[in-house]
C-alpha cells in the first residue's frame, strides 16, 4: 500500500475517541451506546473501502456525527411506514389493503392500553373464549348460528377443511379452483388440510349432476368458491348455492362457500358492483361461509367464519385454531367495525373503504384541479402536467372486471424519454412520507380517490 493510503488510513479516528467526542453526546443519549458504536463500526468500514477504491476518503469523513445520525435515522425508520397511495387501487394488498376507520383505531388502541376481557368471563369470572363477544354480533349481522375468526381468509378456508374433511373428498367446480395471490391455490390448501380434492364439471360450465356423480361414501364437503379475482363470461353455467345446499341437504353432507372478500351490505345501494353477501348465503341454508375482514368489510386483517354452531364449535376444538387465532387488537378493530354496519345509515360517512370506493368523480376532479397549480410551479419545466379522467380499481380480488370512474394528475416528460418518469417515481418514493403512483402509456398518473389529505401531498411533493 502507497504511503498516500496508509495516511489515510490514519485519519480515520478510533471509535473511543469519537464516542469521547461531545457532538456524539446527543445520539448515545436517544440510540445508546450499543447501537451508536455499531454505526461508527459501519461507518469506518465504509471509509475503509473507499480508500482502498479510489484512494480517498467520504466527504462525511469532515462530519463523523453528522453520519452517524444520519445512519442512526435511517435504521431507526418505521418498518411500516405512512404512504400516499395515488395508484388508483383502493383495496390495495401490497399497501395494507382497507383503512381502519377512526373507531376501530380508538378501540385498538385502547386494547393495547389496558388490561382486557380477552378470555374472562365477568358473569362467572372465569375463563371465557376470546371469539365469543364478536360472534355475537356476527350473528346478529348475518342471521348465523355462531361465528369463529382467525388470522386471515386462507386460514379460515385451511380450518373449514380440516376440521371438517381430514381423510375425506370435497368436491369443487373446475370453474372454482382459484388462485389468489402469493400463489394460494384451492387445491393446495386441501392437500395441507388432509382432503381430497374432487373436481366436477369443466372451467365454463358445471352442473348439479356433476356434483351429485361425483358423491361417495367418502365425501365430506360441498364447497363453493367464489371467483372474487376472475370472470368467466360467454357460454357459462354454475350451481347455485341454493341448488348445492339442497343436493347437501338430501345426502347428509355440508355445504361450505369461501367468499373470499364478502360485503355485510348491498354494495349497489352506493352505485357499486354487486357482490356476494353472507347473510344471503345463510339464508339460503349454507353450512359455513367464509370471507375477509380487511377488504370489502373495511376493517383488520381476519378470517371470518359464520354457520352453523354445531361446525362452528368443531372449528373451535381443532388443535389449528390456536396456532390461527388472532389478538386483542384484531379483535377489538374488529367489533368496532362491526358496530358501525349495526348503523347502517352513518357507514359510507365512517368507513374509510367505502367512502374512497364511493367518492364522486367531480368530487375527485375538484381536488385535482386544485392541485394542478402547484405542481405546474414545481415541475412544470420538465414534465407536460394535467387532469385526465381514468378508471380507478377496487383491489384485493373484489370484483375484479369493474373499474371506478374518477381523474388523475398525470405528468407526461417534455423531452419523451421514459426514464425522466421512472427517476420522479423513484424519487416520491423516497420522501419521507412516500408518493406511491402508477406508470402507464408513458405517463405517471396520481389517481386522487384515495387522497384524503391534499396539503400533506403538496408538502411532499412541492416542498
Amino acid at each position: 500500500m502507497s504511503a498516500d493510503g496508509q495516511t489515510l488510513f490514519s485519519q480515520i479516528p478510533s471509535v473511543d475517541t469519537l464516542l469521547r467526542d461531545t457532538a456524539f453526546q446527543p445520539l448515545l443519549e436517544t440510540y445508546g451506546a450499543p447501537l451508536v458504536t455499531q454505526c461508527l463500526r459501519v461507518l469506518q468500514q465504509q471509509a475503509r473501502d473507499a480508500i482502498q477504491q479510489s484512494q480517498s476518503l467520504p466527504a462525511w469523513c469532515d462530519a463523523w456525527a453528522q453520519a452517524a445520525e444520519a445512519q442512526l435515522a435511517q435504521g431507526q425508520r418505521d418498518a411500516l411506514r405512512p404512504v400516499f397511495n395515488l395508484t388508483g387501487t383502493v383495496l390495495h394488498t401490497n399497501l395494507g389493503r382497507a383503512l381502519l376507520a377512526e373507531e376501530a383505531i380508538d378501540a385498538c388502541a385502547a386494547a393495547m392500553r389496558h388490561a382486557v376481557t380477552l378470555e374472562y368471563d365477568l358473569d362467572g369470572a372465569g375463563r371465557g373464549h376470546r371469539d365469543r363477544a364478536i360472534a355475537d354480533r356476527l350473528c346478529e349481522l348475518t342471521g348465523a348460528e355462531d361465528a369463529c375468526i382467525v388470522n386471515n381468509n386462507a386460514a379460515a378456508v385451511l380450518l373449514m377443511l380440516a376440521a371438517l374433511a381430514t381423510g375425506k373428498e370435497v368436491v369443487v367446480s373446475r370453474g372454482e379452483l382459484v388462485e389468489i395471490g402469493g400463489s394460494f391455490r384451492i387445491p393446495d390448501v386441501m392437500r395441507q388440510a388432509g382432503c381430497t380434492l374432487r373436481e366436477v364439471g369443466t372451467t365454463n360450465r358445471t352442473h348439479l349432476k356433476d356434483y351429485r356423480a361425483a358423491l361417495t361414501e367418502h365425501t365430506g364437503l360441498l364447497m363453493k368458491v367464489h371467483t372474487s379475482n376472475y370472470a368467466i363470461q360467454g357460454f357459462t353455467a354454475a350451481v347455485s348455492e341454493e341448488e348445492l345446499v339442497a343436493l347437501g341437504r338430501e345426502q347428509g353432507i355440508p355445504v361450505i362457500t369461501d367468499l373470499g372478500s364478502g360485503s355485510l351490505v348491498d354494495m349497489t345501494q352506493y352505485g357499486l358492483p354487486a357482490e356476494p353477501m353472507p347473510q344471503k348465503l345463510i339464508a339460503a341454508g349454507a353450512d359455513l361461509v367464509s370471507f375477509s375482514g380487511d377488504k370489502l368489510l373495511g376493517g383488520p386483517q381476519a378470517g371470518i367464519i359464520v354457520g352453523k354452531r354445531h361446525l362452528i364449535e368443531k372449528l373451535q376444538q381443532h388443535p389449528l385454531k390456536r396456532a390461527l387465532r388472532v389478538g386483542k387488537m384484531t379483535l377489538a378493530a374488529l367489533d368496532a367495525t362491526l358496530r358501525l354496519y349495526q348503523q347502517p345509515a352513518k357507514l359510507s360517512a365512517h368507513l374509510p373503504a367505502l367512502r374512497h370506493l364511493t367518492r364522486a368523480p367531480q368530487a375527485i376532479q375538484v381536488t385535482a384541479e386544485r392541485l394542478l397549480p402547484a405542481l405546474i410551479a414545481r415541475y412544470g419545466e420538465r414534465f407536460d402536467i394535467r387532469v385526465e379522467p381514468c378508471l380507478s380499481q377496487i383491489g384485493s380480488g373484489s370484483l375484479p372486471v369493474d373499474r371506478l370512474p374518477g381523474y388523475a394528475l398525470t405528468l407526461t416528460p417534455r423531452n419523451g424519454r421514459g426514464g425522466e418518469l421512472e427517476s420522479l417515481a423513484k424519487a416520491w418514493r423516497e420522501l419521507p412520507e412516500p408518493v406511491i403512483g402508477r406508470l402507464s402509456d408513458g405517463r405517471l398518473w396520481l389517481d386522487l380517490r384515495c387522497l384524503d389529505d391534499e396539503e400533506g401531498l403538496l408538502k411532499e411533493l412541492c416542498q
